[in-house]
């Protein structure tokens, strides 16, 4: 009961995120067209690399599902971590996604759009109404109910199809952002750096992002800052 009682903590305080995606979804194949066309095609593909990435390509941080479900922690990740990713974003890769994208948010203080939280909303109702059809199909015998249950799964997978890549894309503009390659041809290897999470201290000021940062430190600089504090006093004379 603690733990779901901490998982909906977690849910509830990443309302209060003061920082915000690089991109939201509906201009994310806009920013990276070609990976966004990649993560439409080879799905789990993309989400093993994300989350490797997200990890700082230290697997052995991975936990299934980054930590974020039940299973967690027990499917033996600490013995062959990469050969469990591979299972996850094959069998689970709704989920893999959905983790990558909670591990962001706890890292970086990031909230969700409005705009974001009603595409995804829609995304989860139509696949919902479809299986409520298609339950109601089976026990009825209705061919009407089964048609309309045929239409909406067609719908949920058109919808899924079309938000994933764009979440996933999102994804690693934020990551390119925090690398400091946003906009580089390639990509440079991160610093080494830990991962904050919500049973973690922030940094006591400013909130959000720390600005003027060497590269090496703690999170990577380029973030806007909420409320920078006031500048230094000088004296007078």
């Amino acid at each position: 009961m603690a733990s779901a009682q901490d998982k909906l903590a977690q849910m509830e305080a990443r309302q209060c995120y003061r920082n915000v995606w690089e991109v939201d979804l509906f201009h994310a194949p806009a920013a990276d067209p070609r990976f966004c066309c990649f993560a439409f095609w080879c799905g789990p593909c993309v989400s093993y690399i994300l989350r490797k990435r997200a990890l700082r390509d230290d697997m052995s941080r991975y936990t299934c599902c980054a930590g974020y479900m039940p299973c967690s922690g027990r499917c033996g990740e600490s013995k062959c971590p990469e050969f469990c990713l591979c299972t996850e974003v094959i069998l689970c890769f709704n989920n893999s996604v959905a983790s990558t994208r909670f591990l962001l948010q706890d890292e970086f203080n990031i909230q969700t759009t409005p705009c974001d939280n009603c595409i995804i909303a829609f995304m989860v109702c139509v696949q919902q109404l479809a299986c409520i059809f298609s339950l109601l199909g089976c026990i009825l015998g209705c061919e009407e109910i089964q048609e309309a249950a045929h239409i909406l799964r067609c719908i949920a997978n058109l919808t899924f199809c079309t938000v994933c890549p764009c979440m996933q894309t999102q994804h690693k503009v934020e990551m390119d952002k925090r690398d400091g390659t946003l906009g580089a041809s390639a990509m440079a290897v991160p610093p080494s750096q830990q991962m904050s999470r919500l049973d973690q201290p922030y940094p006591a000021a400013p909130v959000g992002y720390p600005y003027g940062q060497h590269p090496g430190s703690y999170p990577a600089p380029g973030y806007p800052v909420a409320n920078p504090p006031p500048p230094y006093p000088h004296s007078h004379r």
